[in-house]
């Protein structure tokens, strides 16, 4: 297959040698560029952005949006066949005159410069390739670093090409339907895109993104930043899955000493026992363990315990009965594995009985069974890009393995519903599923969907409630949501000052 890649010859980007060196890649595909200028690319002004934000941020040089001689697409054919099987059209100029077409477009424009106007707007763009008019893959792009323009810019041109790889799978191009990008349940952002600002306003918000990066530095200084709390309540018969909105009663706080946050709240009901599990990130070491803390009706009975600590970051305590056993899958993305252990001495004892997956940065991995399968749920940072927005599949007949990629992964990319935030639940013959909205930031608010079908040929899902922090919880971010023997866990942001810190009653 001859797969024309169409760009603009005045803008060459390291994201553009990534997507055609992956493109290459693919079995049975020959590839090519058309390269000429369109005129229409990013201004000085936002390159001199990119540059401000690169030394303020400590962001790498070398990233996605790095400028590239035209020389760099050497190795790439530069004179493309006259009659391609495909031209994947990122400037939106090309003609089909009888040759499928992908024209990629962000809101409906065209270009990296449309993109770069809707992330300096505060826009969540909905990135689409399209054939005809008709839609052959979607998008709700997102990025962990709101408000960094070149780190939104890299990220969302990663899950571009992550969009465009999966069109190109096999049962893609052999017609089968992806599904359709979620509505979510508030109007969307609507309008004609927004244009890009002048000079002046672009040295205004530099400027400003300075002083914001000096107030952020003293915050830090002054604050243990990000502490997150966890909050419970005795649900009395009625969840959040039947309420659908935060309990009139409001949460009780899991206490810390302020050195420490407690998040990723998973709670199991074992042995007549309500056990809750987090994790427990310590500030001075900068990464995370997993502890335990037993529950009563009337809160947790002592502090949460160490139970697992290995050298790297470990959070998202997916904790399961099985077998007469416990089981946990902790997220341990910075190993770039998927682990399982089972509980020797419980709450304590972890021995590693399996790796699920290896060589991938998954994030926050679910497990459910359901339609004679076990099927793992969890978000892929692949090639770039965010942590929270492309949701991948695998499926097993049990849930030690063997795991198998689903053959249409991604199977979402979305800010706003792909990321896990905790147990699926069934409710009648609903698969109910809660998801983290990042579109504001990192787990800023909590999605519940309604998994309208899963099986291998894909996955469909509906958002039909969107909780977000206020008066009854009024950390800055809600983000994950499970329950246990009538006791129901969230979580979210907190403010911890680092000069209140409790001192030990031996000191």
């Amino acid at each position: 297959m001859q797969v024309s890649l169409r760009l603009d010859s005045e803008c060459v980007r390291a994201f553009h040698l990534m997507l055609l060196r992956r493109l290459a890649a693919l079995a049975q595909v020959e590839v090519s560029v058309d390269a000429s200028p369109v005129g229409s690319g990013i201004p000085g002004s936002a390159a001199a952005l990119f540059q401000l934000e690169t030394a303020i941020h400590g962001l790498p040089a070398d990233g996605l949006a790095k400028r590239l001689p035209l020389s760099a697409l050497a190795p790439y054919r530069t004179q493309p066949p006259a009659s391609p099987d495909l031209v994947i059209d990122l400037c939106g100029d090309v003609k089909p005159e009888g040759t499928r077409v992908w024209r990629v477009t962000y809101d409906g424009a065209a270009g990296e410069a449309a993109l770069l106007a809707l992330i300096l707007d505060g826009r969540t763009p909905i990135a689409r390739i399209e054939e005809s008019g008709v839609t052959v893959a979607e998008g709700r792009l997102g990025t962990e670093y709101g408000g960094i323009a070149l780190a939104s810019f890299q990220d969302m041109l990663a899950r571009t090409a992550s969009l465009i790889l999966a069109a190109m799978t096999p049962s893609a191009m052999n017609g089968a339907a992806r599904a359709a990008l979620p509505v979510l349940p508030e109007p969307a952002q609507a309008g004609v895109p927004p244009q890009m600002p002048s000079a002046t306003k672009l040295g205004i918000r530099a400027g400003k993104a300075l002083a914001r990066r000096v107030v952020q530095k003293i915050y830090h200084l002054c604050y243990n930043a990000p502490h997150w709390k966890v909050g419970w309540r005795q649900t009395n018969g009625r969840d959040l899955f039947d309420l659908r909105a935060h309990p009139a009663t409001g949460w009780q706080v899991l206490p810390d000493d302020g050195s420490r946050f407690y998040a990723d709240p998973f709670p199991i009901l074992y042995q007549g026992q309500v056990t809750l599990f987090v994790e427990d990130y310590i500030h001075r070491l900068g990464r995370a363990i997993i502890s335990a803390v037993p529950f009563g009706p009337s809160g947790p009975i002592g502090r949460p315990e160490p139970v697992l600590d290995l050298p790297y970051h470990l959070s998202y305590p997916f904790v399961f009965e099985r077998d007469g056993e416990v089981w946990m899958v902790p997220e341990s993305c910075a190993n770039r594995t998927v682990d399982l252990y089972r509980a020797t001495a419980f709450p304590g004892g972890w021995v590693k009985e399996a790796t699920l997956l290896s060589d991938v940065v998954a994030s926050d991995a679910t497990l459910v069974e359901h339609g004679g399968l076990w099927w793992l749920f969890a978000t892929v940072r692949d090639g770039g890009g965010a942590f929270s927005d492309q949701l991948h599949l695998w499926s097993a007949p049990d849930f030690r393995g063997p795991w198998t990629p689903h053959p249409q992964n991604p199977v979402l990319v979305d800010i706003a519903s792909a990321r896990p935030a905790g147990r699926m639940v069934k409710r009648g013959n609903d698969l109910l599923r809660p998801v983290q909205d990042c579109r504001r930031s990192y787990g800023a608010a909590l999605g519940i969907a309604r998994v309208a079908h899963l099986d291998l040929n894909g996955m469909e899902q509906v958002v039909e409630t969107i909780l977000t922090p206020g008066a009854l919880w009024n950390g800055r971010k809600l983000h994950t949501l499970n329950e246990a023997g009538g006791l129901e866990f969230i979580d979210g942001s907190a403010i911890a000052p680092r000069w209140k810190q409790k001192r030990s009653p031996l000191t």
